[in-house]
């Protein structure tokens, strides 16, 4: 049986300069966890039958139509430039336009090296792969953009890391585009000015058609960034490596390595194991997309006619980012407490209920959720400090109409815990997909009360904290 997939591959007819031609490697048994189908029908085709979406979907065989290419690009790692990375275990298969006419990327992960892959392997191993997957696709239903995730494939073989011997597995993921910050910092690394040109004229046509000039499309880029990080805090994200590698165009959560969700709620909560000075710990999240921001506004001078000029403005428009993100996290999180349209006289309250979540370590998720009932008192060390708190804010809300149903919408009852997770991935290890399953169930429906799932919502014991997240790779 073949799988028909409209393929129609634009950023594989860029220059040579922009990736390299190579076909996934193949792998020994694959075999078919999951597939996406309503994904699938929106992206314009009928998924196939088990072993043939197995075959394609692990490398094996590249469908009809498909032009695999390892992209190529830059980025600063924790603050130090690497003037060549790119797709070291991804292959993008090709584009398709969706059923709503936007133009999406199928990007096989964990398809084997490339000449991009800098003595690594070009492999996952399972675990990464079933984190990326429910976690992106927990994102997109709390209404975070992000890649989402088409298929998982098991490869049948082992994937061989510091701890031994693991199993591997192939991810296919799509995105609106896999252009990055880096992207731009490969070419302006170079000083390929022609390069750098025909990158912003195809990225601009892509995602920003109505952008007149570069500081146009920088602010674009900029508003869609600052968005992206106000929803990061308000459902407790953490992103873990917030490299500009990592930094898309688009304006998508890309790249589920170290990720992880708070648990107990502390502003510099980190839980990366390579993130040895809290870089991008939760609360530096909104500092560091300045940061990249900056990075790409300065590979687009080259691009003005009067650079002096040029610098200005961009330094204008990255400046502005900070009360971009903030704007946005005083919207979110008003929402969060039952306002509507929150104001500066309502950030104290925000605020303060913040910092006593601190003192209190009070679950994140589950605060918010049940501000409104006993059981958010339940969750503070000394519920007694949290009563005032309480009293004054239900007298703000008590003239907001529908604030409860605002809140419901803005606070989640189900997150990807990392214990849950972390179960997850070890069940599967062993051949138990059930828990991944259950998983994606119930997180395909976050805002919902979902009773049968209350010990998903549950806050690890101590011995089931999980400090730690680690990178894929």
């Amino acid at each position: 049986m073949t799988l028909a997939i409209p393929f129609d591959n634009s950023y594989a007819r860029l220059p040579s300069a922009f990736h390299t031609r190579i076909d996934p490697a193949p792998v020994r048994a694959p075999k078919l966890i999951r597939f996406n189908a309503p994904l699938a029908e929106e992206l314009g085709f009928e998924p196939a039958d088990a072993d043939t979406l197995a075959e394609i979907f692990s490398g094996n065989r590249p469908p009809d139509g498909a032009t695999p290419i390892a992209q190529a690009y830059a980025g600063h790692q924790f603050g130090g430039f690497s003037p060549s990375l790119g797709d070291g275990r991804a292959n993008l298969l090709g584009e398709v336009v969706d059923r709503q006419g936007r133009r999406r990327d199928i990007q096989l992960k964990g398809s084997g090296p490339t000449p991009y892959s800098r003595m690594g392997d070009g492999r996952a191993w399972l675990g990464p792969v079933l984190r990326e997957y429910v976690v992106s696709e927990a994102m997109h239903a709390l209404g975070v953009p992000t890649t989402r995730a088409l298929a998982a494939v098991a490869s049948g073989e082992p994937v061989w890391r510091e701890s031994g011997a693991l199993p591997g597995a192939v991810l296919t993921r799509v995105a609106a585009s896999h252009i990055r910050v880096g992207t731009f910092e490969y070419f302006a690394a170079r000083r390929d000015r022609e390069a750098l040109q025909a990158l912003y004229d195809y990225t601009r046509a892509r995602h920003d058609p109505d952008a007149a000039d570069p500081g146009a499309f920088l602010r674009a880029v900029a508003g869609r960034q600052a968005r992206l990080v106000a929803q990061w805090l308000s459902v407790g994200f953490i992103h873990g490596v917030m490299n500009t590698d990592n930094t898309t165009i688009s304006g998508q959560t890309i790249d589920y390595g170290p990720c992880a969700f708070m648990d107990v709620y502390h502003p510099q909560t980190v839980f990366s194991s390579i993130d040895a000075h809290g870089r991008y710990a939760y609360d530096n999240q909104a500092n560091v997309i300045v940061w990249n921001l900056a990075q790409l506004a300065t590979c687009l001078v080259p691009l003005m006619p009067d650079q002096e000029a040029a610098v200005e403005e961009f330094t204008a428009a990255v400046h502005a980012v900070p009360g971009m993100v903030d704007a946005e996290w005083l919207r979110l999180f008003g929402r969060k407490i039952g306002i509507e349209e929150a104001g500066e006289e309502d950030r104290a309250l925000i605020s303060e209920l913040l910092d006593l979540m601190t003192a209190g370590r009070a679950d994140f998720t589950n605060t918010f959720r049940n501000l409104a009932s006993e059981d958010a008192r339940d969750q503070f060390l000394d519920p007694a400090k949290f009563d005032p708190w309480q009293e004054r804010w239900r007298a703000r809300v008590a003239s907001e109409k529908g604030w409860r149903a605002r809140m419901d919408a803005a606070n989640p009852a189900f997150i990807p815990r990392n214990h849950r997770v972390e179960e997850m991935i070890a069940a599967a290890v062993e051949g138990d997909y059930a828990p991944f399953e259950r998983l994606l169930d119930v997180l395909a429906r976050p805002y919902e009360d979902q009773p049968e799932a209350a010990d998903l919502a549950r806050p690890p014991a101590p011995s089931e904290v999980v400090r730690q997240t680690f990178c894929g790779t």
